[in-house]
């Protein structure tokens, strides 16, 4: 575990009792189940997520009843793998733990990628393991692995609880360990949110039938402390040198904030929820290689994640630019020149003029000069994507009104680019709307192109794997929708952009069984038939193209209507601008998949 504290005593993460359970069955792992989900729900955590299996009964039918009491939303998956990234797009979203609940032996293995996941973007999750007691461990009893320390470093507290016997004081343990767990995961006491792991043991018999709660039971979210618990400082950063802004992965709004004003040129990624501003520079790769702009960068001070260029890293590691990190949250900062500044915040300097020629001729430089890459890029990939005449439309001459009709007919009819693709789902998605964004070649697409909006994006750039997509996209979906109907809001729709290897690697996130509800979410699939995004790799030009193809592009020609059939989602393809159009203005109620085939 390193330096994170250990769980051997629940006091040494500054917990206390909320009481026990307000029902007894004489079933200790019912009781102790319970009397531990109550105590999680009792601190404002409302989503449990459950996989199938008999050592961890007791907890799946605790958590059946706080459901039914309207104390919890219950998801039930049978792919540990899918249930986890469920539950971490459920906490993305809400910023509240969600509750993963498993059986023991592999069951507990398959959450480890959205385990790293969590870790690794500062996730709250809470980890539910059933587990063997001690006399049965160590000695081949079936299903029975180390379960004690399985997710090492990448959970942030952890405890391996001993089977409960029905003690008089039990119910007040858990209770405790339930309260610990919260403060744990949302970083109460360190300001470092991440998963914990309860791995619980549990005897036979495992357990009876849960009697009604009397009630809905409703409690708190601990807050976060404040990035004094991590020792840093929150820094003033004045004018003089030439300064540009980075947002990374979840930066937040914080970032567009403190460059407008401090009148610094924003770098902001499209999952950064920062891509919105005056201030935005879209254009950033390509300026940042240019000597003019990039070489004359003196300073960078960084908020979030970034990952999606080369260009950042590059510039942040430069020997004559001074580099701030701002990192409020979290153990470990970013910090790729290993010589970063690290601080809790920053606050522009009151001495800084925007209006000054000398502050609004270095934003300016860099956002007009975005422009215009940005428009000529526009004209060189899709020359038939220049707007109609808009006069020829009003003129009483016939050609010009043929000639008008000619290109709006071929603008509807353009085939689909990634570029087009990218715009378009963009276009569509409003404040209301979620946009998520998997790891594959289109968020890069995305972040190359797309203009300034404030809308809310999610991408799991953590680890940024292109496992469980499918299923934080739904987890995101269900917290958002749920959400904005509590509140008497309109809702939205979630949509999903990602590639067709993506798709396939969370196939099995597409099912939802009986009884589960299926939100508003859309699935956009770029199908090139493989990995297209090795091809941007230096080795593709070296490789030779059936060994290139065969490891890495790994083509596929997966029937993806008969896919979609299957597990119950709708399913259409789109081939040109105006029914790509067509199908994102107006997203069919439910689940459904867009398949637009692109060239590789």
């Amino acid at each position: 575990m390193g330096d994170r504290p250990h769980a051997g005593d629940v006091t040494s993460v500054g917990t206390s009792p909320v009481g026990t359970s307000p029902v007894g069955t004489g079933n200790p792992a019912t009781d102790f189940s319970l009397a531990l989900l109550s105590a999680l729900v009792r601190h404002s955590v409302r989503d449990l997520v459950v996989s199938p299996g008999s050592r961890s009964q007791a907890l799946a039918l605790a958590a059946a009843e706080l459901e039914r009491s309207g104390s919890a939303r219950l998801h039930v998956r049978i792919d540990e793998r899918s249930g986890g990234f469920l539950a971490l797009g459920l906490a993305r979203e809400t910023g509240a733990p969600a509750v993963v609940i498993t059986t023991s032996g592999t069951a507990t293995a398959n959450l480890h990628p959205a385990v790293l996941e969590a870790h690794e973007a500062g996730i709250p999750l809470i980890i539910v393991t059933g587990d063997r007691p001690e006399e049965l461990r160590g000695i081949r009893s079936n299903q029975t692995t180390q379960q004690d320390g399985l997710y090492a470093a990448a959970v942030h507290w952890s405890e391996d609880v001993d089977a409960p016997t029905g003690a008089r004081d039990e119910g007040d343990r858990a209770s405790a360990l339930g309260a610990a767990a919260v403060r744990a995961a949302v970083g109460a006491d360190t300001a470092d949110p991440g998963p914990v792991h309860l791995n619980v043991a549990f005897r036979e018999p495992l357990s009876v039938a849960v009697p009604p709660l009397p009630g809905p039971l409703q409690g708190t979210l601990p807050a976060m402390a404040g990035p004094e618990a991590l020792g840093r400082d929150v820094l003033t950063i004045g004018g003089g040198p030439r300064t540009v802004v980075v947002a990374g992965a979840d930066a937040g709004p914080v970032a567009e904030e403190f460059a407008r004003d401090g009148g610094f040129p924003l770098l902001a990624e499209v999952s950064s929820g920062a891509h919105f501003g005056p201030n935005l520079v879209v254009s950033y790769r390509e300026l940042l290689r240019d000597d003019t702009f990039g070489g004359a960068v003196e300073r960078a001070i960084v908020f979030g994640h970034p990952t999606l260029s080369r260009e950042v890293p590059l510039l942040l590691t430069r020997a004559d630019v001074e580099v701030v990190v701002v990192a409020p949250a979290g153990a470990q900062a970013y910090n790729p020149g290993h010589r970063a500044r690290i601080v809790g915040g920053v606050h522009a300097a009151d001495t800084i003029d925007v209006r000054s020629p000398e502050v609004r001729g270095w934003v300016g430089r860099w956002v007009f000069a975005s422009r215009r890459i940005a428009e000529q890029a526009e004209r060189e990939a899709d020359p038939a994507a220049v707007a109609p005449d808009v006069e020829k439309a009003r003129s009483f001459d016939p050609a010009d009104a043929l000639a008008f009709a000619s290109a709006e007919l071929a603008a509807i009819r353009a085939p689909i680019t990634r570029a087009l693709l990218a715009e378009a789902v963009w276009r569509y998605t409003w404040p209301h709307d979620r946009l998520v964004l998997g790891a594959s070649r289109l968020i890069r697409d995305v972040d190359r192109i797309v203009p300034g909006k404030k809308i809310t994006v999610h991408a799991n750039r953590g680890l940024a794997g292109i496992d469980g997509t499918i299923a934080t996209a739904t987890g995101i979906a269900l917290a958002s929708q749920a959400a904005a109907r509590a509140a008497g809001a309109p809702s939205g729709v979630t949509r999903v952009l990602l590639g067709d290897l993506a798709l396939l690697h969370d196939v099995g996130s597409l099912l939802m069984g009986s009884g589960e509800t299926r939100p508003h979410l859309q699935v956009v699939v770029g199908n090139d038939g493989g990995g297209t995004i090795f091809d941007g790799l230096e080795v593709a030009a070296t490789a030779t193209s059936d060994a290139f193809d065969r490891v890495l592009y790994t083509p596929q020609s997966v029937d993806l209507s008969a896919l979609a059939s299957a597990y119950g989602w709708q399913h259409s393809v789109v081939r040109t601008k105006g029914e790509l159009d067509q199908a994102l203005s107006a997203p069919p109620a439910g689940t459904s998949i867009v398949e637009v085939p692109l060239r590789r």
